[in-house]
């Protein structure tokens, strides 16, 4: 990691709050990852793909007692400038891509921390609602057409409250309206307290711009128990959207650590439609290895009944390599 300059953060706390600030630094730690896979079944075949990104963070503390922290992101992999007003930033211009993921945090001990979120954001429930398996059918079939998340992505202000209960994590969150989308609320309660044990909660909404379609909600249950070096973790997402589409996606997960570098899973997933006849359901079981900065996997996922078409069955594997520096 890379010091680059001292900054001030003066503006920035005067906008907030008619205080002084200390200066603080502002770094950046990159990442690079590179991927070779073969998708059979459809007609997608060998591909070969890599991912890079620069993460610059700054932060500095007021003399009140309060942090500020500024995060952004440069991705090469979002070089596509945006032609769809939906994606329109906050002065109506279109996407200015590479530009990523950014945030503002406001922190202290008695208010817990505030983050406004540009692109990349995501509600409460959001940062949750991952399967325990990993999102085996959104991160390894691309074709496959996935359940809509909670709304998020842009003008997302999330509140994560000081700790009230030893153990228990309070997340909040309001992303604000945008193109005629309504504004939407999220909420997510995580528990810790017994060693190895996480146990989760969240509740998100879904916006949308046609009028009366309120009680779009998605609903995430998740737990994991960590016990020696095996680690056992389910979780279901509910989602209610209309009653002709709504979807329930459970999954499960066994990891194995063998060693401090070396790491064996096993992940599935099941994703039910109403009114559709088969279920969709996915499997993987992956090995990783770390050295350092660098971490290599190799994994095996199969899907049966894919798009509802009975025996419709696809494989894939993966050979990928990341580097954190």
């Amino acid at each position: 990691m890379n010091n680059f300059k001292k900054i001030g953060l003066t503006a920035l706390a005067s906008s907030l709050v008619a205080t002084s600030v200390y200066a603080g630094e502002m770094s950046v730690a990159g990442s690079a990852s590179l991927r070779m896979s073969n998708h059979a079944g459809t007609d997608g075949g060998k591909t070969m793909a890599m991912g890079n990104q620069l993460t610059f963070t700054g932060s500095g503390e007021m003399d009140n007692g309060m942090n500020v922290a500024l995060s952004f992101i440069l991705d090469q992999g979002d070089d596509h400038p945006s032609t769809d007003a939906s994606t329109a930033n906050n002065e109506g211009r279109a996407d200015t891509s590479p530009f990523d993921s950014h945030s503002i945090t406001i922190s202290s001990d008695s208010m817990g921390s505030v983050v406004f979120a540009g692109e990349g954001a995501s509600s409460a429930q959001n940062t949750i609602d991952t399967t325990a398996a990993g999102d085996i059918w959104d991160n390894t079939f691309a074709s496959y057409t996935a359940a809509t998340n909670a709304s998020a992505g842009t003008k997302t202000l999330t509140w994560t409250l000081p700790s009230m209960v030893d153990g228990l994590g309070v997340v909040t969150s309001y992303n604000g309206s945008s193109a005629g989308e309504e504004g939407t609320i999220g909420y997510a309660l995580t528990y810790t307290g017994v060693e190895g044990l996480s146990v989760s909660y969240g509740v998100g909404e879904v916006g949308d711009t046609t009028a009366g379609t309120g009680g779009r909600e998605i609903t995430t249950y998740k737990a994991s128990y960590a016990f020696g070096p095996v680690t056992a973790a389910i979780s279901m997402n509910d989602y209610d959207i209309t009653s002709a589409s709504n979807e329930e996606q459970s999954s499960y997960k066994i990891s194995y650590t063998v060693s401090d570098e070396l790491s064996v899973s096993y992940g599935a997933e099941t994703h039910e439609t109403v009114d559709q006849t088969n279920d969709e359901e996915f499997d993987q079981i992956s090995v990783s290895y770390t050295s350092g900065g660098l971490t290599a996997t190799v994994s095996q996922t199969n899907a049966d009944n894919v798009t509802d078409a009975a025996q419709s069955e696809q494989s894939k594997w993966n050979v990928g390599l990341s580097f954190a520096f």
